[in-house]
């Protein structure tokens, strides 16, 4: 596994982030999730528009969760860590939130995607080779 890609983005929470209580609202984590895991595509060269273009694939999130440490507020900067940590019929990302500031964890999480073909929502058995080429490492 060590030999995986990773990814990891530097954000800074805005005001239309947080809550009532001045937190980043839950939900929110997920995107964050997210821009990670778009650079991770990104550095691996795997354009997900191009590949509906040109394979007639997609990569929907089908399962993800999140754990909660110490909330994030607002302006603050933090580094978003994307991991893949298994390829093969699925794509499973780990994901860290980490203050910039004394690196203190924030949330941990995980995603799970799968190949489905489209239009019609066929689901893939197992990853299109030049994927896990890609994301191998």
């Amino acid at each position: 596994m060590n030999g995986l890609r990773r990814a990891t983005v530097r954000l800074r929470v805005p005001f239309c982030d947080v809550d009532s209580m001045q937190v980043v609202w839950h939900g929110n984590y997920l995107k964050y999730f997210d821009c990670a895991r778009e650079a991770l595509f990104d550095e691996a060269g795997l354009d997900l528009s191009k590949m509906y273009a040109d394979h007639r694939i997609a990569f929907p999130v089908t399962r993800s969760q999140v754990k909660h440490v110490k909330p994030l507020r607002f302006r603050d900067e933090f580094d978003c860590c994307a991991r893949v940590t298994e390829l093969g019929c699925r794509i499973v990302i780990d994901f860290e939130i980490r203050l910039v500031d004394g690196g203190m964890l924030c949330a941990r999480g995980q995603t799970e995607q799968v190949a489905v073909q489209l239009p019609d929502g066929t689901l893939e058995l197992s990853l299109p080779d030049f994927v896990q080429r890609a994301l191998g490492g």
